[in-house]
C-alpha cells in the first residue's frame, strides 16, 4: 500500500454546467424536473434548477480514484450529507482527507467534503476504501 498518513489530503474542482447536468440525467436515468426544467424548478424552494447531488458525490469518487489514495482504490462505503444545493454554473471542489489508516489491512477512512465557489459546504461525508497494494 502507498504510504498514507493521517492528514494527507487531495482536491479536485469542477464547474457544473447545464451539459454536465443533462449528461448525468441521461446516464443515471434521473430526469427529475428540479434538475432539468426551469419553469418547474422556479416553483420549488430553490427558486431555480439544482444539480443532482450525486454529481458532487461523483467528484469525491474521482478524487479518491485518481488522487488520494489513487489508482486501484475501491469503495467499501460512503456516507453523504447534502448541506446546500449546487446550481448550474457553480464550481465545486471535492476534498478528501485521510482520517485513519488500518495497520492490519489496506483500508483507509477519509473525510469527504464538497464546497462551492463561495466556500459553502454543499456535501459532507466519510469514505471507507480499500487501497490497491
Amino acid at each position: 500500500m502507498t504510504q498514507l498518513t493521517v492528514g494527507n489530503s487531495a482536491s479536485r474542482t469542477m464547474t457544473i454546467t447545464d451539459e454536465t447536468i443533462r449528461a448525468f440525467a441521461d446516464l443515471s436515468g434521473d430526469h427529475n424536473p428540479v434538475h432539468l426544467d426551469d419553469a418547474y424548478a422556479a416553483g420549488t424552494r430553490f427558486g431555480r434548477r439544482i444539480a443532482h447531488g450525486m454529481i458532487a458525490a461523483g467528484l469525491i469518487s474521482a478524487t479518491l480514484a485518481n488522487d488520494l489514495p489513487g489508482p486501484g482504490t475501491v469503495y467499501l462505503g460512503q456516507t453523504l450529507q447534502f448541506k446546500a444545493p449546487v446550481f448550474p454554473g457553480d464550481t465545486v471542489t471535492a476534498t478528501v482527507e485521510v482520517k485513519s489508516v488500518r495497520a492490519d489491512k489496506p483500508i483507509v477512512i477519509l473525510t469527504t467534503v464538497c464546497t462551492n465557489q463561495d466556500g459553502v459546504r454543499v456535501l459532507e461525508g466519510e469514505a471507507t476504501v480499500l487501497v490497491s497494494q
